[in-house]
């Protein structure tokens, strides 16, 4: 029997992958592809009309006229935009025009002082004192 050295085994691996892209690459045919006429009319227009109460709500609150903070809700999305101190020594409303400084949003809160655990914690088990004690089955019967 005759031994076969890896080069050779390569070889052939490599002639066969070679001949699997040639035979991908084969030019498809010159024929145009057969369409389907679509009658006219039959487009019907979808129209799709917002609901504005959800859309977007914006908080401003004022001192002395000037706007101290924005707070805008748009869909899931909530940003606060606070005003600059018009005494500070950076101007960044030169360019602008605008006394707001950029959109923040509130991406995670802490609770150091875990009060809102303590919240919830207490309303669950205001809850479970509430609900009706589970019914306690009676003893098995003596012998």
């Amino acid at each position: 029997m005759m031994r076969t050295s890896p080069a050779v085994k390569l070889l052939a691996l490599f002639l066969l992958a070679n001949g699997g892209a040639a035979y991908a690459q084969t030019k498809p045919s010159d024929a145009p592809p057969k369409l389907e006429r679509i009658e006219e009319g039959s487009d019907t227009p979808v129209t799709i009309v917002p609901q504005r109460d959800e859309q977007r709500k914006v908080r401003e609150t004022r001192d002395g006229g000037q706007v101290r903070e924005v707070e805008v809700k748009s869909g899931k999305s909530t940003y606060t935009m606070k005003g600059s101190n018009p005494a500070s020594v950076t101007e960044t409303s030169v360019g602008t025009g605008s006394t707001l400084r950029p959109p923040q949003w509130k991406v995670l809160e802490f609770d150091l002082s875990k009060k809102k655990q303590a919240q919830r914690d207490e309303e669950a088990a205001a809850a479970a004192a509430a609900a009706p004690p589970a019914a306690v089955p009676p003893p098995p019967p003596a012998k």
